[in-house]
């Protein structure tokens, strides 16, 4: 510390989008199988891309892509009436972007969902870059979108911190060589995360102002 750069994860982080996520999955299975299994199963692969989370149910290319098509289209339709910022989140991304801090988005949501979830929630012109899912040859939890977002911004990996709720977020970020820090005020708690020894814990988004 102090860090220059500022990496966020976006559903689960910025914003509460879990609803959402989860009555598009329920939907797609419905569907595609005419089930509708536990909400573990899903949440599990939280944080990686749609395609990847399909490959529970089929490893059919055809159908995965099928299963991908039903679930965007739902999450699309109802995206802005259940999608909202984490409380404290925006005042706490624009402070970091008064002080002068870069801020890269790192999804795996693809480029244009993400910036319709930023836009919704008021922050989109803070951030300074961001990379999607279909952005990158590997998504998380390997090290690539973390360190295409440093290579856009012209930083290094010592003076960036990557912010995330979900066990591909702190594992990305620390093949990237970054700091990590774990937001708490998404789906997971303190157990889900701990044997993977984040560099730090935020409880509440005010406490990024720690990481000043």
């Amino acid at each position: 510390m102090p860090f220059s750069t500022f990496l966020f994860d976006l559903d689960g982080t910025l914003i509460d989008s879990v609803e959402l996520i989860l009555r598009s999955y329920r939907h797609t299975l419905r569907t595609h199988r005419g089930v509708e299994p536990p909400d573990e199963l899903w949440l599990k692969g939280l944080g990686t891309p749609i395609r990847v989370q399909l490959r529970h149910w089929t490893e059919d290319p055809v159908e995965i892509e099928a299963m991908a098509q039903t679930y965007t289209t739902y999450n699309l339709a109802h995206h802005d009436e259940l999608v909202r910022p984490y409380d404290g989140i925006v005042g706490a991304v624009t402070r970091l972007k008064q002080r002068g801090k870069q801020l890269g988005l790192v999804t795996s949501k693809i480029r244009s969902t993400a910036f319709r979830g930023l836009r919704l929630s008021g922050i989109d012109a803070a951030f300074d870059t961001i990379v999607g899912a279909d952005e990158v040859e590997n998504p998380k939890p390997h090290p690539e979108p973390v360190l295409l977002a440093l290579e856009r911004l012209g930083a290094g990996p010592k003076d960036a911190v990557f912010v995330g709720d979900a066990r591909h977020d702190i594992v990305c970020g620390h093949a990237a060589g970054v700091a990590t820090a774990a937001a708490l005020w998404g789906p997971f708690d303190r157990n889900h995360l701990e044997d993977l020894h984040p560099d730090y814990w935020l409880e509440t988004p005010e406490d990024l102002e720690d990481l000043l």
